[in-house]
């Protein structure tokens, strides 16, 4: 079993860059040698709505001038901005020996683990994956998986205008409120969050060594 992962800190990144960027190294992967090392991205996003591969267009209520881009991962409408952590994790699921719940489980758990270090407790749901503060939505989580490999990953809230969160029905549940991990006394800024919650992902994961890579998509 593969026990390093390369992390890249990508900064602020265009959604469609990124989400074509995820699916050029998945390709890859298949098509190329079977020992190709996972990968952890860790980034923002400029404003989007993204809709899942099933997801509905009613619950898409009043975007403005944010832009809505049709996506293939799981899931439904949700809402990536500034100041909101993306943690993509490009993982060869059959070479660490878990199946997709599994891998859910543990990136839940993850922002769990790092929720708990600041007296935060937080809680999964089964039926509507991600995880939830008081019954408001903290994390969301959308995953693709092609042929044993996965893209897409966490939208974890740090510090960010949760406005957006309004003009759609989050998740595809009405009314779903929406917090962040500053607003709980958490810290406020993506890259101190994403580092601490690389270290978490790595233990329940299990990898061992971290290569940290800069600012780079082929």
């Amino acid at each position: 079993m593969s026990q390093t992962i390369i992390v890249r800190c990508l900064g602020r990144k265009n959604y469609a860059t990124c989400w074509e960027a995820m699916k050029n190294f998945t390709n890859k992967r298949h098509s190329g040698p079977d020992n190709i090392v996972d990968e952890i991205w860790l980034l923002e996003h400029d404003p989007v709505f993204t809709q899942g591969q099933n997801g509905k267009a009613e619950h898409v209520l009043n975007p403005g001038n944010i832009p809505v881009i049709q996506t293939d991962r799981g899931g439904q409408i949700t809402y990536h901005g500034p100041g909101q952590l993306m943690v993509y994790v490009l993982i060869d699921l059959k070479r660490k020996h878990l199946n997709v719940r599994d891998l859910v489980t543990k990136l839940e758990n993850t922002v769990i683990d790092i929720l708990a270090d600041y007296g935060i407790n937080a809680a999964a749901k089964r039926e509507a994956p991600g995880v939830y503060v008081d019954e408001k939505k903290i994390c969301s989580i959308g995953l693709r998986i092609r042929r044993g490999c996965s893209y897409h990953g966490i939208a974890f809230n740090i510090a960010m205008d949760l406005e957006p969160f309004t003009r759609i029905n989050p998740c595809g549940y009405k009314a779903l409120q929406m917090t962040q991990f500053s607003a709980l006394g958490g810290p406020d800024n993506t890259q101190e969050a994403g580092l601490k919650l690389v270290n978490y992902l790595m233990k329940n994961l299990v990898y061992t060594h971290a290569t940290f890579l800069p600012d780079h998509l082929e």
